[in-house]
């Protein structure tokens, strides 16, 4: 790997730590304004509706110029939204524009890969990527947790009382929108320094119309291809589970531990440290051309889930933390890896990640959906967990039996 690799990665930590931290700063603002708690999975579920909207657009967008730049373009819009927040914007809109930078940002980030790197490196080069950008979200879990703890937050706000005020920040999560606006701006500066390389695939025309005809084509193209398939199945239910595992485990912790805001944020970050290592296991472990191996692996994650219900001791919640994500970090990396693998054969790196982000937001939005609908309903948090741990099993065996049987017909 040389040094341009290395910027990229770079660029993208400091991109997803603030998109993490701007999270639970913004579920922190929700709680000060007196928001119902079912707001909380609405609010995540604005962000991902801009990459299920943009999606026939923002591939060919990614495609149409050198990546770098299309980067620090969407990275100047996730600021926008950070800065519409501290503003006083309704932080449901706010983090719902800083999703639209997100959506064009990820064909970019991840196409840029396939271009920069041969074939033989991109699990290597995944597990990197996915390592990293889970430290972002431990990192982000953090720094979000501890500055809108009021412990915190009180020590900063009386040696910085004068400055802070005067620009009408008085409140935690306020300050810790203006320490991620920092972040975004450092993550600019590294977009700005992004090696250019050779555009393949550059769409063929910017018309909105045949643009959403080329995505609904490549997302046909996508799904009927057997090895597109299967790790396009699997990478949409991981984030989709993913996403709503992290606002489980915020609600659980406050259950079962008695956990605040700002302590069950950062409990959030054990999942990610068990993703890093499950990332670093899989690029070990695992080669491009035996991804599909890993699929029992997320049958399994779906029941350690079940796990959660009867603990109430911290470190044994820690412990279970991290096996629950160490299983999704070494079957999603080797899956992510053949999609974009498949994807960059079939169709273009930008335009088979919009497909990918289409249909992961999709979960994302069905999942936090139902899980909105259950906590209107006032289902205990046992018993969404339940519901979820089982219906991550259940759909993670379903992909593996479909599998199993394209083997047999002889389609893979």
């Amino acid at each position: 790997m040389n040094f341009g690799f290395y910027i990229i990665l770079a660029a993208q930590f400091l991109s997803a730590l603030a998109d993490n931290a701007l999270l639970f700063a913004a579920i922190a603002l929700l709680k000060e304004l007196h928001s119902p708690s079912w707001h909380t999975p609405v609010l995540q579920e604005a962000f991902v509706l801009s990459y299920i909207v943009l999606a026939p657009f923002v591939g060919a967008f990614a495609d149409s110029l050198p990546k770098g730049r299309v980067m620090f373009i969407s990275n100047g819009i996730k600021l926008t939204g950070c800065l519409a927040m501290l503003a006083g914007v309704n932080p449901l809109l706010a983090y719902g524009i800083a999703g639209f930078g997100a959506a064009a940002y990820s064909p970019a980030k991840y196409g840029i890969l396939t271009e920069y790197l041969p074939p033989a490196k991109l699990v290597v080069a995944n597990s990197w990527m996915e390592g990293l950008t889970v430290l972002a979200i431990i990192m982000g879990a953090v720094v979000g947790g501890v500055l809108v703890s009021p412990t915190i937050s009180a020590v900063l706000f009386d040696g910085w009382s004068a400055p802070l005020h005067g620009f009408g920040i008085d409140t935690p999560p306020e300050l810790a929108i203006c320490v991620i606006v920092v972040i975004y701006l450092l993550a600019a500066t590294f977009n700005l320094y992004i090696p250019r390389v050779p555009m393949d695939h550059k769409p063929l025309s910017r018309s909105p119309a045949f643009l959403l005809k080329e995505f609904i084509h490549c997302f046909k193209l996508l799904w009927k291809d057997p090895l597109g398939q299967v790790s396009l199945g699997v990478t949409t239910l991981f984030w989709g589970a993913g996403a709503t595992l992290r606002l489980i485990v915020l609600a659980w912790a406050g259950v079962a531990l008695h956990y605040d805001i700002g302590k069950a944020a950062q409990l959030t970050a054990w999942v990610a440290v068990g993703i890093a290592i499950g990332s670093i296991l899989a690029a070990r472990f695992v080669k491009l051309e035996h991804s599909v191996k890993v699929l029992p692996v997320g049958i399994a994650m779906g029941l350690a889930v079940l796990a959660m219900i009867p603990v109430s001791h911290p470190l044994l919640a820690t412990l279970l933390l991290i096996v629950i994500g160490a299983m999704g970090g070494y079957f999603v990396v080797p899956m992510n890896a053949l999609l974009q693998h498949r994807g960059h054969l079939l169709m273009g790196a930008g335009s088979s990640i919009a497909v990918q982000n289409f249909n992961e937001n999709l979960s994302i939005l069905a999942m936090l959906s139902l899980y909105a609908l259950m906590e209107k309903l006032e289902f205990s948090i046992y018993a969404i967990t339940l519901v979820f741990g089982l219906l991550l099993s259940s759909i993670m065996g379903i992909l593996y039996k479909k599998h199993g049987h394209d083997q047999d017909n002889g389609r893979i």
